[in-house]
């Protein structure tokens, strides 16, 4: 088990730029969009990355299309500020991975709130409320990988089809 934790945090680590590999060249572009093709074997920098200062912090858009086993992937990483949090505890229909990098909070998961710290990872299943709360005292670094499965229908949401949003 923590041979595969610190496999994800090197994945994490690399994603973030903290000395994974790098190409010899990296593109000066971002990886093809969502109408483009197929992400081909990349590696994605810091540097292409399309970063965004928000009110709650930074928000860094690794790659955001398709590859070969999937299609609406978005990936990157986001740095909130003590205190906030992106947006309230919220579901989609995408499946989604959260792992924190830096800092310590709360991971929100259906009505459950549990301590989220450096190195915890959440699976979010495909409209299962989630969210991740920045309640220390530094920055709360997390990286995510969010996605529809290529050949798979969209999950429809459970709520609709019940009649309850």
């Amino acid at each position: 088990m923590k041979f595969h934790a610190a496999m994800l945090g090197l994945a994490a680590c690399a994603l973030t730029a903290c000395g994974g590999p790098q190409a010899s060249e990296p593109d000066a572009e971002a990886p093809a969009a969502a109408d483009g093709p197929a992400l081909a074997t990349a590696v994605l920098t810091s540097e292409t990355a399309k970063s965004t200062e928000e009110e709650w912090g930074t928000f860094a858009e690794f790659f955001a299309g398709t590859t070969a086993g999937t299609r609406d992937l978005l990936s990157g990483t986001a740095t909130i500020k003590p205190g906030l949090e992106i947006h309230p505890p919220h579901r989609h229909a995408e499946e989604e991975f959260l792992m924190v990098l830096e800092g310590q909070g709360e991971w929100t998961v259906g009505e459950e709130v549990f301590t989220a710290n450096k190195g915890d990872m959440l699976y979010a299943a495909p409209w299962d409320v989630h969210g991740v709360k920045n309640t220390g005292d530094t920055p709360l670094t997390f990286v995510f990988w969010k996605w529809n499965s290529n050949g798979l229908p969209t999950p429809p949401d459970p709520l609709e089809a019940a009649g309850e949003e």
